[in-house]
């Protein structure tokens, strides 16, 4: 068996990083013995339908219109979702997977790809820094996730959206208490770090979802304690704020 991750637009969506997701979610694979394929697209290639992830990254306001104009064409990205793929998409991508976004000091409303219940406005500050959300897993336990916030925009769930995560410290969606949203396998957040680079969970989360099966755990105390570390220490920062 063979996964598909494709990697999408990243000469548009690539500037904060987002890439390593892919590389993470791949190498997770590999440490279970499991055969990945990472497939790159470029704005002008086509997508494919057959993936099983499909990942969005941050990028600026003319690189969201020109994604989004070059998907709709495409229209592969839809055709994968409906067929049981899944959908990360981070900050920018989180922004145009949505319902509407705006661009520009005009505040230009543009239309997303409407895979999320969101709308994503210019916000009141610019949510910038550490970020430490809680999210409850599909068992029901929780785990932190951490990452780096840079966003100006701010996104509000519709009635068919559900929150990804609690924020305990940063801004998250709106400065609402919530951070990013999920329905059904498209799931958008705003961290960076690569965030799934930073929070093990949430890649093999992914990882389940695509593969329709949970996977065992990938013990690394090395990593383990890293995390730890980086979370106390997002904690001591936002406590002083």
């Amino acid at each position: 068996m063979s996964v598909e991750i494709v990697l999408v637009y990243q000469s548009l969506l690539g500037i904060y990083g987002d890439r390593g997701n892919a590389m993470v979610l791949r190498q997770r694979l590999a440490w279970r013995g499991i055969d990945a394929v990472l497939t790159e697209v470029e704005p002008g290639d086509p997508v494919p339908a057959t993936g099983a992830v499909y990942l969005l990254g941050g990028g600026e306001d003319a690189a969201q219109i020109s994604a989004v104009n070059g998907l709709k064409a495409d229209g592969h990205l839809f055709e994968a979702i409906d067929n049981g793929a899944v959908l990360f998409a981070v900050c920018a991508g989180y922004q145009i997977a949505g319902k509407t976004f705006t661009v520009g000091e005009s505040d230009t409303v543009v239309d997303g790809l409407g895979l999320l219940d969101v709308t994503t406005r210019r916000g009141s500050e610019r949510a910038v820094g550490e970020i430490l959300t809680t999210w409850t897993k599909p068992d029901g336990t929780q785990s932190p996730i951490t990452g780096f916030e840079n966003h100006g925009g701010f996104t509000y769930l519709g009635p068919d959206a559900t929150p990804l995560a609690r924020v305990e410290v940063g801004v998250g969606n709106a400065g609402d208490g919530t951070e990013g949203a999920v329905h059904g396998r498209v799931i958008g957040t705003y961290p960076h770090g690569p965030v799934l680079a930073r929070n093990p969970d949430l890649a093999d989360h992914l990882l389940s979802l695509a593969l329709e099966r949970e996977l065992d755990p990938l013990p690394r105390p090395e990593l383990d304690e890293l995390r730890r570390q980086r979370i106390a220490a997002v904690r001591r920062a936002g406590s002083r704020r």
